[in-house]
């Protein structure tokens, strides 16, 4: 058998970075007990270094005296020849790890022992290894040397720079003290109330008033040397393609977040004809800004459109509170996590003294999301500045910093916004929201939101707001010593722990719905690279290791679609139990049987509920739902739960422990609402299901083919039924 005959009988061939060759190879009758080990252990303790191809036999001495007895158990080295060194070099390139059959064909055709061949191509495998390292840290060196001679050099022309307008030599950036740091920062607020006195008195006495000098002129962007950026592209933004900013830039970026601080003062005590009246709240006048703002992110970028609004609330949370879970980005991302699909705090460039929080400036970035999965999420890099007004008065603001990096797309970018918060008595707080962005999403939202997007409701102010209020409502709820609840017939009861355990439950089924109903990355989902389907998004999971989840293959539908009647017409009909009939497969058979009714808000609709299936085959499962509705979107979400994980949430146990796979659905305006005329809804419905035990499991077509249809199905009779109710009502 010729080699070219034994390279097409070989198996795969491993593909992998390959070293060393030609090594003492011990002769069939050496002493080494027939261990191949040995000999791969010397040559490993040698380096691989190559000792050279001659014969050499101890027991044969050159000045003809006599022989050592002992040399016959010495090691004798055999030189290849170079026929025998090329057939093995030629099969090395194909296949660098033969196994003992290849070895054992090589060696008859050789005329080698097949020892000998092993060792070989061990030596070889080493030799190759060990000369690939030795080039890439001639590399490194290289790479390390020139990166030394860069750095010495910046260092050198900061510490020679010379100021353009006096010519004067100057600290240089990055030794800036403390004190000078502090100093910059209270010029810039000072500076800021000049021009704001200044204008006051200008408007009332009709003469200019003279302006002083500041160190750093308001409408001028400082100048700004960029973090690393490894693509052109700013979305994949939190994978840490950004990292932290130099010390040098610190300062500079510092000076931009008080300038916004100053805005979003400005922008929360101003009215007309700054801000207009709006259905969906009050709107910014794009040109009346314009005249009266300057700031560091200049004008707007051609190819992007303004989305600005403010809107104004009281809510049942100290102030306090609020501002601790907007300077805390795990707090933040779970308290919208209908908004932000995931957010990272890179940086603290300043703290506040003691720990207080006032002065605290954070470098961020977030990626926000829409409640459907044919809008694409909007990612941002920004810094969060928190600032102490007065007593009881707190103001966090973001500002973007993405369009300063050179070679970045940036197609969404934050413009001063965030929220003034006021303390009030017994626990409650006035918020006056700011939401100013300008965002680039031609080509990537689908027609059906295009209506909703240009309103401002999908991220607006009054979205923020009304979130806000919702969940200060829940955690209000959840603190309370006697949740208000309902037991029809008194089939059981429940305490006040586990209503408790059942609202920390709901919690965390409601974060897991969104994760599949909407576009982000955030999650491990990922798109199935051969579907087509129309407007459905089919995704997997592997969950391994998830107490929250059950363990295995887990597939997930979403999808959206439109009906003609206003969301509340939508989200009453889905919450009655006498509808679910229709288009819940989960209880086919008859209506739920509720066990408890937990109430979760001031609105009655807002509550939480445990159900029981009337079809006797699934006894062993309950249903666990939550609805809850605001001025900007309503839910309905729920779960199957097996029967032993129930009672021991309701006995007190740990609800962190119940698997869940959440379904249900996000109803939201779709815009076109005018005064005295209801639009219609947008409807995102997104169902999970357990395909495979095992996480190692294969999707199968059927698999997606059954959560398809079923998706389809829910969302065909629900159109059809309000096609119907329109057509009667027309």
């Amino acid at each position: 058998m010729t080699i070219s005959q034994l390279l097409r009988r070989s198996p795969r061939i491993a593909k992998m970075s390959l070293p060393n060759y030609m090594e003492p190879v011990d002769d069939v009758n050496n002493n080494n007990n027939g261990d191949p080990d040995n000999n791969e252990n010397f040559n490993n303790m040698n380096g691989g270094a190559r000792l050279g191809d001659e014969e050499f036999d101890s027991g044969n001495q050159e000045d003809g005296s006599t022989p050592n007895p002992r040399a016959g158990k010495r090691k004798r080295y055999h030189r290849h020849t170079q026929q025998q060194i090329q057939e093995m070099e030629n099969f090395f390139k194909e296949c660098p790890h033969p196994d003992e059959k290849q070895r054992k064909e090589l060696s008859r055709q050789l005329g080698l022992d097949h020892l000998q061949i092993k060792f070989w191509f061990q030596n070889k495998r080493t030799q190759n290894k060990n000369h690939q390292e030795r080039h890439e840290n001639s590399q490194l060196r290289e790479e390390n040397t020139r990166l030394i001679a860069d750095n010495h050099r910046y260092r050198e022309a900061l510490m020679n720079a010379l100021c353009p307008k006096c010519h004067r030599g100057r600290t240089a950036v990055g030794e800036m003290s403390f004190e000078e740091h502090h100093l910059r920062l209270e010029n810039a607020k000072l500076a800021e109330e000049i021009r704001q006195i200044s204008q006051v008195a200008t408007k009332y006495t009709g003469k200019a008033v003279m302006s002083y000098p500041v160190m750093s002129p308001r409408n001028q962007a400082p100048p700004f040397e960029s973090p690393m950026v490894t693509n052109g592209s700013i979305g994949n933004l939190l994978v840490s393609n950004i990292g932290s900013l130099k010390e040098a830039d610190k300062p500079l970026v510092i000076e931009l977040a008080v300038g916004a601080m100053s805005e979003l003062m400005a922008l929360t005590q101003t009215s007309e004809p700054l801000w207009k009246g709006g259905v969906y709240g009050a709107i910014l006048d794009v040109n009346e800004y314009t005249r009266n703002f300057q700031n560091g992110l200049g004008p707007r970028p051609v190819g992007l459109r303004t989305e600005a609004s403010r809107e104004t609330a009281v809510v049942f949370m100290p102030h306090m509170d609020i501002v601790r879970r907007l300077m805390d980005v795990n707090l933040w991302s779970t308290m919208f996590a209908g908004m932000v699909g995931r957010a990272v705090t890179h940086d603290t460039l300043l703290t506040g003294v003691l720990g207080n929080l006032d002065g605290t400036i954070h470098l961020m970035t977030a990626e926000f999301q829409i409640l459907s999965p044919l809008v694409s999420t909007r990612e941002c890099y920004f810094v969060r500045y928190c600032k102490q007004h007065g007593e009881g008065l707190w103001g966090v603001v973001d500002i973007s910093i993405d369009n300063l990096i050179p070679n970045l797309e940036s197609k969404c970018r934050r413009r001063p916004s965030g929220c003034l918060i006021q303390e009030m008595p017994n626990g409650f707080s006035r918020v006056t929201w700011v939401e100013h962005v300008e965002v680039d999403d031609r080509g990537e939202r689908h027609h059906m939101f295009k209506n909703f997007l240009n309103s401002g409701q999908a991220l607006g102010a009054s979205r923020w707001v009304a979130t806000l209020d919702r969940q200060s409502e829940r955690l209000a709820i959840m603190k309370s010593s006697n949740i208000p609840s309902m037991e029809p017939g008194g089939l059981i009861t429940v305490t006040n722990t586990a209503k408790q355990s059942l609202l920390k439950l709901v919690e965390r089924m409601s974060r897991g719905f969104v994760d599949g109903v909407t576009a982000s990355t955030a999650d491990i989902w990922c798109n199935l690279p051969d579907y087509t389907g129309d407007n459905v998004r089919v995704m997997t999971r592997k969950s391994m290791n998830d107490p929250g989840r059950p363990e295995g293959l887990i597939l997930c539908a979403a999808h959206s679609f439109w009906v003609p009647v206003p969301p509340i017409t939508v989200f009453d009909y889905l919450r009655d139990e006498n509808n679910r009939v229709n288009w819940d497969v989960l209880f086919l058979g008859g209506t739920p049987q509720k066990l408890t009714h937990i109430f979760n808000g001031r609105d009655n609709r807002n509550c939480v509920s445990l159900l029981r299936s009337p079809n006797t085959r699934q006894r062993e499962m309950m249903m666990i739902e939550e609805s809850f509705t605001e001025p900007t979107a309503s839910f309905l979400v729920y779960a199957p739960v097996d029967v032993p994980s129930m009672e021991k949430v309701l006995n007190g146990g740990d609800p962190d422990y119940v698997p869940l796979l959440p379904s249900g659905f996000a109803i939201l305006p779709d815009g076109m609402a005018q005064p005295g005329k209801a639009g219609g809804s947008l409807v995102n419905v997104a169902f999970q299901m357990l395909v495979d035990a095992s996480p190692s499991g294969m999707l199968t077509f059927s698999s997606v083919s059954t959560i398809e249809s079923l998706i389809l199905a829910a969302a065909n009779k629900i159109r059809a039924y309000f096609s119907q109710q329109t057509s009667f009502n027309g």
